[in-house]
């Protein structure tokens, strides 16, 4: 009977595992139409019902009327704007902007950086990511989780490639004499991105500052000048 529980419990782990990441899409492709309102109509007798009809958030595009474009992206040539507070820019490619992208789990962009720019503190909860130095040179760093928060960081060059596991909280900034580029590839076509200074100092509505004050070991004032920024 024991054997019978820990072989149940395994499979269990075993599915649960398998299932963390997208799903393995059951046909050759379905391009995302972004616009669509998603409904079909379907008579049956006299009835007439309404469907919504939705993979992955997105309507199915009829596969014969398919074409090339649909798995076409230009622009990751054109650098994006890095006129801000972070010095960074990110050009995404995901299903809204490159239909065919849809249900096949993949996603990637193009990430700009001014000197001293920084794509700060984030996590993509959905995906791991591999990073490519297309340009100059990044220091990048991710933080394993609790207990240790062990901070694990390397200065890469053009031509290096780093990953980030997914989940984690991790960062670039630019290190060099000039602009910098990479190209990032991940996972999943939805990775999400959860910037953590934007989460915390800036949800709406706003985390109770005295929640926070505790949190960071501050006073309050302290996290209201923080919140301001947000």
């Amino acid at each position: 009977m024991a054997s019978q529980v820990l072989l149940l419990v395994l499979l269990a782990i075993i599915c649960s595992v398998a299932l963390a990441s997208d799903p393995s899409p059951l046909q050759d492709f379905c391009v995302a139409v972004p616009n669509s309102p998603g409904t079909v109509l379907y008579s049956y007798g006299a009835a007439l019902s309404v469907f919504v009809v939705l993979v992955n958030g997105f309507v199915c595009k009829d596969p014969n009327l398919v074409e090339a474009n649909d798995f076409f992206f230009s622009g990751l040539n054109t650098a994006g704007n890095t006129a801000n507070g972070l010095g960074v820019a990110v050009t995404p490619v995901f299903a809204t902007q490159l239909p065919g992208l849809n249900t096949l789990g993949i996603a990637m962009a193009r990430i700009d950086f001014a000197p001293l720019g920084v794509n700060p503190p984030h996590t993509h909860p959905r995906a791991s990511e591999i990073l490519t130095v297309l340009k100059g040179s990044l220091e990048v760093g991710f933080v394993t989780s609790n207990p240790g928060n062990r901070l694990i960081k390397k200065v890469l060059h053009t031509g290096d490639v780093f990953v980030f596991p997914q989940g984690l909280v991790h960062f670039q900034r630019n290190v060099g004499h000039g602009s910098a580029i990479a190209l990032a590839s991940l996972s999943s076509q939805n990775p999400g991105v959860i910037t953590i200074a934007n989460a915390v100092f800036g949800s709406k509505p706003a985390i109770p500052s005295d929640v926070l004050a505790k949190a960071f070991q501050v006073d309050d004032n302290v996290i209201a000048s923080i919140e301001s920024k947000f």
